[in-house]
């Protein structure tokens, strides 16, 4: 008998045992376009009280036979992968609740919004499929954009400016098709303005003119993410910081539907 197999000191079931923060390569091939992810990855299985311990090497077997059987495969995605990996990890090592995350970030070609230059930007993504009888998965992005202050813009028609994070999180049945993409789409259009790793001088004036026309609080970015995030049919959190240029303080603001 594995020492894993034999019966513990102290007789307590344990919630989640696995592995945290295994880091990878991933090529995701979704709709005609390719994405590659260095995620970490972090999968955890219950363990019952009759169990001293859990099979770690049969758990990274389980990733690694995944990524090299399913990588290729079309029209796939971070949370496909997750499911495919905890299903064999449950050919090799029973669970009643399983679950599955993926840290990382995702690339998108965007272009600016006057030159139409190309422009890389970087989104921080979170993917978690978890298994309790029931598949489901939470799908979570980070977003740079800013924001402009209403209050000083309408008391001395002049205003300050700061970079902002906005943080969508979308809890949902499996089978829901929701992508990051779009999810990051809704957040960047919450904001002032978007924000973009290059601009020109033409493309700088617009962000500028944009963020004028369009003066928010955080507590309005949190709620625009949130009325954009209905269409999802899903339970919402939104999250948004201010990282403020006149002040020694950050202000943030939170919600849910």
């Amino acid at each position: 008998m594995n020492t894993q197999d034999r019966l513990p000191e102290d007789r307590i079931k344990l919630k989640r045992v696995g592995i945290r923060d295994l880091k990878t390569l991933i090529k995701i091939k979704r709709k005609g376009k390719e994405y590659w992810h260095t995620p970490k990855i972090s999968i955890y299985i219950d363990l019952s009280e009759e169990r001293k311990g859990i099979h770690m090497s049969r758990l990274i077997e389980c990733i690694i036979e995944a990524l090299e059987e399913e990588i290729k495969e079309e029209h796939y995605s971070l949370e496909a992968l997750g499911r495919n990996i905890l299903e064999k990890v449950g050919i090799k090592h029973t669970y009643q609740r399983g679950e599955i995350s993926f840290s990382s970030e995702l690339p998108l070609i965007k272009k600016t919004p006057k030159s139409r230059k190309r422009t890389v930007e970087v989104h921080d993504v979170h993917v978690k499929v978890i298994y309790d009888g029931t598949w489901k998965k939470v799908l979570r992005v980070e977003v740079i954009g800013n924001t402009l202050c209403p209050h000083a813009l309408e008391v001395s028609g002049k205003t300050h400016i700061q970079r902002a994070k906005g943080r969508l999180e979308i809890e949902c049945e499996f089978e829901k098709d929701i992508s990051l993409e779009e999810m990051i789409d809704v957040v960047e259009e919450s904001f002032s303005s978007r924000v973009y790793t290059l601009l020109k001088s033409e493309d700088e004036a617009d962000v500028i003119k944009s963020m004028h026309e369009n003066p928010m609080f955080v507590e309005d970015v949190t709620r625009r993410i949130l009325e954009r995030s209905k269409k999802f049919g899903c339970r919402a959190k939104a999250e948004c910081i201010s990282y403020e240029s006149i002040h020694r303080h950050n202000v943030y603001s939170e919600g849910e539907i």
